[in-house]
């Protein structure tokens, strides 16, 4: 299949489109919790889309302002004291990215967990569902795009679902729960099979029977007023509207809190990038595979351009990017139209836009959440075992119950810790033969044998009895640290004291780190049994 902008246009300009439907109010909520201008969230909306896009070599990953950046923008505009001064800051953080582009740094982001990503995209379909909730009622005190646990406006995920029992809005309701029975009637068989449902995704006629309804409703007691729409600032005309770009102020460029500001943006945006990136190429039905350094040097042109004229820092995203992926987008074209769309609508049709409830885009959201966080992938995870099920699990209710970068640091100390569990439990196998005379010991080392392994290769040593034979095995060992051959040498010289023949085989390549003289003769083929039993050869090669 073609990777060309256009060559899949009948399914990436619909899925463009949804996408761009989502990305607005986040875009507005964003800036709203990170104390921007409003319209800084769709200039890096703009970006995310055209400009990222055309630099990105992933083919479903969407850019675009970052909730996760929100708290730093906010405390970065307040500590620097002015709007324009931080975006030298956003300008900074840029070119670092680039270079870190340049540096091959992209290839951190394949040490992260499955299971740990996993969590990821389950923990923030679990938060969209939820934060997606009070919206769904009509109570929108908490601006779109909020993934943290503790709101801007005092409540918590979950006490909010309790608060909004006090804000109610009949027309709300009404209108998330007709946009969900289209929804879930969009995702049946028989009516995907109706041709026009093929071209229309669900989203867009979400939309419009938002807007329909909505002016329905006017003037009656299921009224909605302005507080639960969408709402772009709005130009008189197009000087206007140019006039709602802003320069950074380059006078600034010499403090050092604005660099400080800059490396930080720098790297937390580079971090979320990557995450998003492997979230995003599990989800991707091809399981094409994203150059993880060219994204960051896309990811540095694009906040550079973002700094340059007014906008937030940008990152690749998962809730624009999951919202892709399950509208059915095939290539970077979907990416670019939602960002034209961003641009195209915000010049000419913003009033329109205006008209939007955000009961419809709850609804949405709501959808994508689940599908992000569905039962099944718990049950998967679940029969995957419990070192892959626990660091899962984990990094959900930590992403749930603090912020997303702080969800995924939490899920990577616990995946990190069952690794290292792992590595205690193999660093050796241990055979014992023995015949009337003599007991035969011999223990072959794993291919890599570190400080992590030294508690329990000495625990077996002190087994071995007196009067014994013991062979350690070291012929297919590439890499032993100097804790363990400094036990092994210990081990070796009170032998001598319990009458033990110690012998340690190994191959050519192996550096013993000083030890060579000091452990004896370095046995290839060595006898490890008696009586017609069998070789060292022959052993070695039923271990």
């Amino acid at each position: 299949m073609k990777n060309s902008f256009f060559s899949n246009l009948k399914h990436d300009a619909p899925s463009g489109l949804v996408v761009f439907l989502v990305a607005v109010p986040l875009c507005l909520g964003i800036a709203l919790a990170s104390g921007a201008p409003l319209f800084s969230g769709i200039i890096a909306g703009m970006v995310g889309g055209i400009v990222v896009t055309a630099f990105s070599g992933s083919q479903l990953g969407v850019s675009g302002p970052a909730a996760g950046l929100a708290a730093i923008v906010l405390a970065g505009i307040q500590d620097l004291g002015s709007f324009e001064i931080f975006l030298v800051a956003v300008v900074i953080a840029g070119v670092i990215q680039f270079v870190l582009g340049v540096a091959r740094a992209g290839i951190i982001g394949y040490y992260f967990p499955s299971a740990v990503i996993k969590g990821m995209l389950a923990g923030i379909g679990v938060i969209i569902f939820l934060k997606q909730i009070p919206h769904a009622f009509g109570y929108d005190a908490d601006p779109e795009g909020d993934l943290g646990f503790i709101q801007a406006d005092g409540e918590n995920t979950f006490s909010e679902l309790v608060n909004m029992i006090n804000f109610i809005s009949p027309g709300a309701i009404t209108i998330a729960l007709i946009s969900l029975a289209i929804l879930i009637l969009w995702e049946q068989q028989f009516v995907k099979r109706i041709k026009i449902t093929q071209v229309i995704q669900g989203p867009l006629v979400v939309v419009i029977v938002g807007i329909v309804l909505a002016i329905a409703f006017s003037g009656s007691s299921m009224s909605i007023s302005q507080d639960h729409m969408v709402s772009i600032p709005v130009a008189s005309d197009f000087n206007g509207f140019i006039d709602q770009f802003t320069l950074p102020d380059f006078s600034a460029f010499g403090m050092i809190e604005v660099w400080v500001l800059g490396i930080t943006i720098a790297i937390v945006a580079s971090l979320e990038t990557l995450l998003c990136v492997e979230a995003t190429d599990k989800l991707d039905p091809q399981k094409r595979v994203t150059p993880t350094s060219r994204e960051l040097r896309a990811q540095g042109i694009g906040n550079f351009v973002s700094g340059l004229i007014g906008g937030l820092p940008v990152t690749q995203v998962i809730v624009r990017s999951s919202a892709n992926i399950q509208s059915g987008g095939k290539t970077r074209a979907s990416a670019l139209i939602h960002g034209f769309l961003i641009l195209i609508s915000a010049m000419i049709i913003p009033n329109v836009l205006n008209m939007i409830p955000l009961s419809s885009l709850a609804a949405i959201l709501l959808v994508v959440g689940y599908k992000l966080a569905k039962p099944s992938l718990f049950k998967q995870m679940f029969k995957s075992g419990y070192q892959q099920f626990i660091p899962f699990v984990v990094t959900v209710l930590a992403i749930v119950l603090t912020d997303l970068l702080k969800g995924i640091g939490i899920g990577m100390a616990v995946a990190i810790f069952y690794i290292l569990l792992n590595n205690l439990k193999n660093p050796y196998v241990l055979k014992e033969t023995h015949d009337k005379a003599h007991k035969h010991y011999r223990i072959v080392l794993a291919e890599m044998v570190t400080f992590l392994n030294k508690a329990q290769i000495l625990k077996e040593l002190n087994k071995i009895p007196d009067n014994a034979e013991l062979l350690i095995d070291a012929s297919r060992t590439r890499h032993i640290q100097h804790d363990v051959l400094e036990i092994i040498h210990d081990f070796k010289e009170s032998a001598k004291y319990k009458n033990i023949d110690f012998k340690m085989s190994c191959s050519d390549e192996l550096d013993l780190n000083g030890y060579d003289q000091s452990l004896g003769p370095l046995m290839i083929n060595v006898e490890t049994e008696s009586n017609g039993s069998k070789t060292e050869e022959s052993v070695k090669s039923e271990v």
